[in-house]
C-alpha cells in the first residue's frame, strides 16, 4: 500500500497544480462571462427583432382580416334586412 502510494505521489504532484490553476482561470473569467450573458440579454439581435416584428405583423393581419370578416357579415345582414336580393 505504501508502495503505491509511492508510486502515486509524483503523479499527483504533478496534476494537481494543472487543476488549482484550471480552477483559477475559471474564477477569473466568471466575471467576465456573467457580463457578456447579461448584455446578451439585455440587447436583441437583429434577428429576435425581425422575428417579433413578424409576429406583430401576422397578429395585426388577422385582426384586420376578422374585423373586415364582421363588417362584411354586418353589410350584407342590412342589405338584405333592406329587401335586396343580391347582397353579396
Amino acid at each position: 500500500m505504501t508502495r503505491m502510494i509511492m508510486l502515486l505521489a509524483p503523479a499527483m504532484q504533478l496534476m494537481l497544480p494543472g487543476c488549482i490553476a484550471r480552477t483559477a482561470v475559471d474564477i477569473v473569467t466568471l466575471p467576465v462571462r456573467a457580463g457578456a450573458q447579461a448584455a446578451d440579454w439585455a440587447t436583441t439581435s437583429q434577428d429576435e427583432a425581425d422575428r417579433n416584428y413578424g409576429r406583430k405583423m401576422r397578429k395585426q393581419e388577422a385582426e384586420e382580416g376578422k374585423a373586415r370578416k364582421k363588417a362584411d357579415e354586418q353589410r350584407r345582414r342590412e342589405c338584405r334586412k333592406a329587401g335586396y336580393d343580391n347582397c353579396g
